[in-house]
């Protein structure tokens, strides 16, 4: 519905939402949420099948958005570990490999992804979500962070090596729930009663993927940071976006995480 812009860049792709519902079979003993969840049974066998995806992560679950062309590719690759349905009219409809074998294509010989640049930058967030009904008491704070407080993040120092500081501010609204993240000291501006985080009340560090833009063609990015994390059995709170990737862990294993991405960064020269 929105007017054509010469200030919009549209990706020319129609996308579509998948989200995992668990059946109530999974150990209670684990820990790790976010994209470490699904990261073996999902977005590493997306990636081996050449299936770029983009990942959303939510406070209360989390979203992969696939190209339209590739639900076949999708459907075929995930129906052995899961029971798949689409949403027709409100209903969940159970899906088959054969509702989709049309135009069905048989993925390609695997390639050695690329593994993009990553850094690191000091800034604190907050993951957060807050009650629908309370939303009208920080719309106009609300507006002000998302259009008037912005300042041009510090660019990373010579080498690509850990930005000082990055500018950061995510807000969704799916179905009626609410999800937000924001660096601390953004935070401090909202009142503190109506943001709702976990009773632990964690901090979370960034790990930002990709040293110029990304685009959409490529496959294997979010499995780049899901796959040593999940092995790791380390939360993350993954956001993709038009140009950059972000996961966000806790603030206490940042130091692991980065770690483990060197490591792997240096397997893969």
């Amino acid at each position: 519905e929105l007017p054509p812009s010469e200030f919009m860049q549209v990706a020319d792709s129609t996308w579509l939402v998948l989200s995992v519902v668990s059946n109530g079979r999974a150990p209670s003993g684990c820990q790790a949420t976010g994209v470490t969840k699904i990261a073996r049974s999902v977005i590493a066998p997306l990636a081996e099948h050449h299936v770029s995806v983009l990942m959303l992560s939510t406070y209360q679950t989390d979203f992969i958005l696939v190209r339209e062309r590739d639900l076949p590719v999708v459907i075929h690759t995930l129906a052995g570990e899961f029971d798949i349905y689409k949403e027709e009219s409100g209903e969940c409809v159970p899906v088959t490999c054969d509702d989709v074998s049309n135009g069905f294509l048989k993925p390609k010989p695997a390639a050695s992804p690329t593994l993009h640049p990553v850094q690191s930058p000091q800034t604190r967030f907050c993951v957060l979500t807050v009650a629908p009904d309370t939303l009208p008491a920080i719309a106009t704070m609300l507006i002000d962070v998302l259009f008037y407080s912005h300042s041009p993040p510090r660019e990373a120092g010579a080498g690509g090596q850990d930005l000082d500081s990055i500018t950061f501010f995510a807000f969704s609204l799916i179905e009626g729930y609410i999800s937000i993240v924001m660096d601390a000291e953004t935070q401090k501006r909202f009142p503190s009663d109506l943001l709702l985080t976990s009773s632990t009340g964690e901090l979370w560090r960034m790990v930002r993927i990709g040293g110029q833009p990304l685009g959409f063609d490529e496959c294997g990015i979010v499995a780049q940071i899901a796959e040593p994390l999940a092995a790791a059995d380390i939360s993350a709170y993954y956001i993709s976006t038009f140009n950059f990737d972000h996961a966000l862990v806790p603030e206490e294993g940042i130091a692991e995480v980065i770690q483990l991405l060197q490591q792997r960064q240096e397997s893969g020269r």
